[in-house]
């Protein structure tokens, strides 16, 4: 089993940058991802996303907007997979680079609350419910059409056999 119950170290600048993503593309949820050294215990970089929702289809909730939900494009779930690959092919071999995966998967909520919704449990969760989708912790930030109220970083825990908060941020007028 996989445990990710440690809060990872998200930087201010970091965390501002995904504030100020969510507050450009309210009232949509905004989506991407935050990176860093595998095995350290924070993030470096932050990787913006395409919220798909409205050209494609939730997997769980395809009557949603992005308004009400978010769903990463073809490309950027390519990119998100790749990261976690740690070998890079550079077109005529296969070189070593240092490998900085996908750490935090990061989405907002339009209506001002951090929390891991139902339906994001579902989707961060694998097909048979024993561990996390993919090998990251959440942040969710609340945002409205004022301000970034607040987030909160999510993580699997073992023992709780599921996601439960980690930590939480206080929002900004950004």
């Amino acid at each position: 089993m996989t445990n990710f119950a440690n809060p990872l170290n998200i930087p201010g600048e970091l965390l501002n940058a995904v504030y100020r993503q969510a507050r450009e593309e309210f009232p949509a949820e905004c989506c991407g991802w935050l990176t860093g050294p595998a095995g350290g215990d924070g993030v470096d970089a932050i990787r913006p996303a395409e919220n798909a929702q409205d050209i494609a289809t939730h997997p769980t909730v395809d009557e949603r907007t992005a308004e009400r939900a978010y769903v990463f494009s073809s490309t950027d779930l390519i990119a998100l997979n790749r990261s976690f690959d740690y070998r890079i092919c550079c077109g005529y071999c296969a070189i070593e680079r240092p490998h900085t995966p996908a750490r935090v998967i990061y989405h907002s909520h339009p209506n001002g609350q951090a929390y891991f919704s139902d339906t994001d449990r579902e989707v961060a969760t694998s097909p048979w419910g024993d561990e996390p989708a993919y090998p990251v912790q959440q942040l969710v930030v609340g945002v409205n059409a004022e301000r970034v109220v607040e987030a909160a970083l999510f993580g699997w825990d073992d023992d709780a056999g599921g996601f439960v908060e980690l930590a939480r941020y206080e929002g900004a007028a950004v």
